[in-house]
């Protein structure tokens, strides 16, 4: 019996040392199981489609049901759901206000800003985010849910340098939003000029396929500093702002503007998100308004989609009956694999 004592020792040896070698085997088995869930839940990803809906006279719609909808992928309708929950859903935004180039000039018509997100702040849970950005974009307060934080950010805006590189800050917006939790409803609101200046690192086609794959919705209050100029002179109030008297160059840079893409607006109407233009203090308000008043009142649809080829997907929606106006997302990016 005392022989045998040296062989189970030399079992148990070989025993510990075959599960040793087998663990990292079974971590390394478990990580590649990891690393395939992102293709699992691609493949049955929920399309949010968030929906405003407005009579002839700009008044919201409410009370309407999933069937009043129809919803189009690619022109295939679609079977839709509606979040009856949507109205309590937490937001997490992003204020994205441009300093550089004229913003600077822009600025005092933004001062109600930050007591105009009051009411979002208010929601339990919700949260906000402040980026500014000129030639590159800087992450001014991070998410937060303390109003006298975000405001504080928001009064001390600075002047940048003469970039104005929104393609590039939408990207960065996108990525800060995307690790938000996917129960928030997500928003950036962009404040800028309709065209970027100085994007270096995000192009058109990328910028269309983050957003395309995302469910972020991008609400846009754009500015036009040649507008402003001339608005401005009329009034008597431009005093040192860009040009002591009429600016005789500024309708020919509106021109040129118009033949240019309008960054925000585009963006906008692809996440089912509003773009409006502001030239005064007045006007800039009333939008900010409607921002908060609209960001609840609308209707969240969903889908599912079947066998989606890759690629951006076009979608449409309207009423089965009656003439109103639907804003809504207009495109998602698919990114199944093909079979």
């Amino acid at each position: 019996m005392a022989a045998a004592a040296p062989v189970s020792i030399t079992k148990l040896l070989i025993f510990i040392l075959l599960t040793a070698i087998s663990l990292p085997a079974q971590d390394s088995a478990n990580q590649s199981e990891k690393e395939q869930e992102p293709l699992v839940r691609a493949q049955s990803n929920v399309v949010l489609v968030p929906v405003l809906v407005k009579d002839s006279h700009g008044k919201i719609i409410y009370g309407l049901q999933a069937g009043d909808f129809i919803l189009t992928d690619n022109g295939f309708e679609q079977a839709v759901h509606l979040d009856e929950e949507a109205e309590a859903q937490p937001i997490s935004v992003i204020v994205a206000v441009q300093t550089g180039r004229r913003a600077e000039y822009e600025l005092p018509r933004m001062a109600g800003l930050a007591s105009m997100l009051d009411p979002i702040l208010s929601q339990p849970g919700s949260q906000a985010a402040v980026v500014t950005f000129d030639s590159g974009a800087t992450l001014a307060q991070n998410f937060s849910g303390n109003a006298e934080k975000i405001e504080a950010t928001l009064r001390q805006l600075q002047p940048g340098d003469d970039g104005a590189a929104i393609l590039d800050t939408v990207h960065y917006c996108a990525n800060l939003l995307g690790q938000q939790p996917a129960d928030r409803l997500r928003v950036l609101l962009l404040v800028s000029e309709t065209r970027d200046h100085g994007s270096h690192y995000t192009k058109f086609e990328d910028l269309i396929r983050e957003i395309g794959d995302s469910n972020i919705a991008v609400y846009s209050l754009a500015f036009s500093p040649s507008l402003s100029n001339i608005l401005d002179t009329g009034r008597g109030s431009n005093k040192e702002e860009m040009n002591p008297g009429p600016d005789l160059l500024a309708p020919l840079r509106m021109a040129v503007a118009s033949m240019k893409k309008n960054v925000p607006k585009g963006i906008a109407e692809m996440t089912g998100g509003e773009y409006e233009l502001f030239e005064s203090r007045k006007k800039f308000e009333t939008r900010v308004n409607d921002f908060d008043n609209h960001l609840h009142s609308r209707y969240l649809l969903s889908f599912q989609p079947k066998d989606p080829k890759p690629g951006l997907h076009s979608i449409q929606v309207h009423l089965r009956s009656g003439n109103a106006n639907v804003l809504a997302r207009s495109s998602y990016w698919s990114n199944a694999s093909s079979q």
